[in-house]
């Protein structure tokens, strides 16, 4: 398979976007993607693309994409994995380009979560559930599905609700600078414990707010990635894991075997390991899954991650950044974007270009993990002067 790497990134703010729609996101994202590549970019460059959306209330996702930015001369493929949809539309241009197939692809993600209330999600899982003859409880939406993971950790791990508070500090800290994060403020230990209850163990701070946004990159070739860019960031490892949708069919509530999967994927095709990583965007949806996802990803040994908070570790600083855009729990998170704009984040880093810059960063990671705990992706990048192998 070829080499392929990204040559340009841009992506919205996150946002409450009420006077936007999504037809307005996506030439937001494409145009500051392609104001970023080096040398210029024709939209008659463009031979795919793909396009990352939980869904749209403004009619076809591939039509709008093909549409809004005029390319309906190319094929658009339409995304959807819950949460991991934005490193989904990336692994399959990858594979496109890595194929010989095409040459240069866009991959975009958007959402406008703000136009989907929380009753309409509720009648889609009743209706789900019916359908399928599942039993499965009307209600058990993602803040509760991913709380019966939490809970549980913190039963069998030394970790506590001061360590989810921890992670929420840091995250809202990292945002301060990001003018693309939603929330820029910061917040303390103790106004993250005494916020109110969403589901325990969460409370208001342990939450990503739901948001509107979108992002976009594009891949290239290593044939032609000197048409683009002298300063190149290398897509090095994709990978993809499922696990049971329902929880009654888990083993271990303590891990999620989705990320376990995908991460073994994507390290085995990058030919690296976790300790080669220098920054890294977690889904941290809810801050205890940035917790267990430090170990699923084997950043620490198992019921170890909290430790990698207490010594600093995963602050801007310290030896694995995590999060410094601000994480979905500070910056927002439409499903569709999140993926894509974590790239776009680890793409600034990787170039010496970020906000909160990472000294040093040669390797970044990028992880998603939905459905609301059965799928998973990562996504590791190299930054330029590394092997093209």
């Amino acid at each position: 398979m070829r080499n392929v790497a990204i040559v340009g990134a841009g992506m919205t703010p996150f946002a409450e976007h009420f006077t936007l729609g999504i037809k307005d996101l996506l030439p937001m994202a494409f145009a500051e993607c392609a104001g970023s590549i080096d040398k210029g970019l024709d939209k008659s460059d463009l031979q795919a693309a793909w396009f990352g959306s939980m869904g749209t209330t403004d009619g076809f996702p591939s039509g709008i994409l093909a549409d809004t930015l005029d390319i309906s001369d190319i094929p658009v493929t339409r995304v959807e994995n819950s949460c991991a949809t934005g490193h989904d539309a990336i692994r399959n241009a990858l594979f496109g380009i890595g194929s010989g197939a095409f040459d240069v692809a866009l991959v975009m993600g958007a959402d406008k979560l703000r136009e989907t209330a929380s009753k309409d999600m509720l009648w889609e899982w009743e209706a789900m559930t019916r359908d399928m003859a599942w039993d499965y409880p009307l209600g058990l939406v993602a803040p509760a599905g991913f709380a019966l993971h939490v809970r549980r950790y913190l039963h069998e791990s030394p970790a506590t609700r001061e360590h989810m508070a921890m992670v929420a500090v840091k995250n809202h800290h990292h945002a301060i600078n990001n003018p693309k994060a939603r929330q820029r403020f910061e917040i303390t230990v103790e106004e993250a414990l005494n916020a109110p209850t969403v589901v325990t163990p969460f409370g208001l701070y342990d939450c990503a707010p739901q948001s509107d946004g979108a992002a976009a990159l594009v891949l290239v070739s290593e044939d032609v990635v000197d048409r683009f860019t002298d300063r190149p960031v290398w897509v090095r490892g994709v990978g993809s894991g499922l696990d049971s949708v329902m929880a009654q069919h888990k083993r271990d509530m303590t891990s999620f075997p989705s990320t376990v999967r995908a991460a073994k994927q994507a390290f085995a095709m990058a030919g690296l390991s976790p300790s080669d990583v220098d920054v890294a965007e977690v889904h941290d949806f809810f801050t205890g899954i940035e917790l267990i996802s430090y170990e699923d990803l084997g950043f620490a040994d198992r019921f170890e991650g909290f430790k990698l908070l207490e010594a600093g570790v995963t602050s801007v600083g310290g030896s694995l950044p995590v999060n410094p855009s601000g994480g979905l729990i500070a910056k927002g998170h439409p499903p569709g974007a999140t993926g894509v704009a974590q790239c776009v984040e680890l793409f600034e880093q990787l170039r010496g270009s970020s906000v909160n810059q990472v000294d040093g960063a040669r390797i970044g990671l990028a992880h998603n993990v939905g459905g609301p705990t059965a799928v998973s992706a990562v996504t590791i990048l190299e930054g330029p002067g590394g092997t093209n192998r």
